[in-house]
């Protein structure tokens, strides 16, 4: 029981730059989600292509370069042209750690590019991200440097991620932001209200990641047990036994509500969050992550499932916002977020 995936994903506007009207969120084939399969992923990242599912994020720190090197890969076999590279600077670790350190220092800007640059064997990023903003450096500092990279055409458009409305107004007033990336979901909902307003007053698009809740939404996980030991949502907050028994609740009223949509639950909830589109009156280009073909081609369904004013008040009812227990990152993984 799916929705059908149409022909070919239809296409969106982050500002002045065409995307497909879904992503494909790549972390997950580097790390945080169990061990990598390269072949595996790169099949995924073909498939995509196929399905007119174009637009790719990454990020630097996705592996410590491994992410850029497999989208790399796939851009050397099937041209630049095929794909729109999204990626992103400002987390900086050390290998095997999660810990994070955020820098935005203008010099890294320029460092941190040409080695996506070398990575991703091209000579221009489509979009690139302020991945999280640092605390204390003025937002001007790192919006010069990535403007004297578009002056230099090695920058398409700019991005930033988790940014609070002030950040957002500071930053668009040195070059325009085509993209703000935050985590959005039916069990994430922090965007709602300023940061959207925001986006929509100054014309820049809305890229939620994590839409399918992690993996929490798809019905798929009622235990962390099952999880590679490596698995990050093993120390999620979210994901915690009490926490997660809680959570639980929300997969159960999107069980009947996508039997009765006949579509999966990740589709279901996925669609929710392309609807808010419409909802919220500007463009909403989501972009679950996934190394698997097959739930690729179910998230692609889910742009052919058509949810009414109804459907969609019924799912504010049952899962209005605050809805999940827990937080949605450890005090480490909100660092950046938010930040005035």
């Amino acid at each position: 029981m799916h929705a059908t995936p149409p022909d070919i994903v239809a296409t969106s506007r982050l500002g002045a730059l065409e995307v497909s009207a879904l992503g494909l969120g790549c972390m997950g084939m580097s790390e945080f989600y169990g061990a990598r399969d390269d072949a595996r992923s790169l099949a995924t990242l073909n498939r995509a292509l196929d399905l007119g599912v174009t637009f790719l994020d990454s990020a630097e720190t996705y592996g410590l370069g491994h992410n850029e090197d497999l989208v790399g890969r796939l851009i050397a076999e099937r041209g630049r042209d095929a794909v729109t590279v999204a990626t992103k600077f400002g987390i900086r670790r050390e290998p095997g750690a999660y810990a994070r350190g955020i820098s935005n220092d203008p010099a890294y800007v320029r460092e941190a590019c040409e080695g996506s640059l070398r990575r991703l064997g091209t000579d221009h990023i489509d979009l690139y991200y302020i991945h999280r903003v640092e605390a204390g450096r003025p937002i001007e500092e790192p919006m010069e440097a990535l403007a004297r990279l578009v002056e230099e055409g090695k920058v398409g458009h700019v991005g930033i991620c988790e940014a609070s409305p002030a950040t957002l107004r500071r930053a668009h007033a040195v070059h325009p932001i085509a993209a703000l990336q935050s985590e959005y979901s039916l069990w994430t909902r922090d965007s709602e209200g300023e940061v959207i307003d925001t986006c929509r007053e100054l014309g820049i698009g809305f890229v939620p990641y994590a839409p399918l809740g992690r993996g929490f939404l798809t019905g798929a996980i009622t235990s962390t047990d099952g999880l590679a030991e490596d698995d990050f949502r093993r120390t999620n907050p979210r994901f915690a036994d009490d926490a997660l028994s809680a959570n639980l609740a929300i997969v159960e009223t999107l069980k009947a509500i996508a039997m009765e949509k006949d579509c999966t639950l990740a589709q279901l909830a996925l669609a929710w969050v392309i609807a808010q589109g419409e909802v919220h009156g500007l463009p909403v280009v989501p972009i679950p992550g996934t190394k698997r073909a097959s739930y690729l081609e179910q998230n692609v369904g889910a742009l052919s499932v058509r949810l009414t004013a109804d459907d969609l008040g019924r799912l504010h009812r049952a899962i209005p916002v605050g809805a999940a227990t827990g937080e949605r990152y450890t005090m480490e993984g909100m660092k950046g977020v938010n930040v005035h």
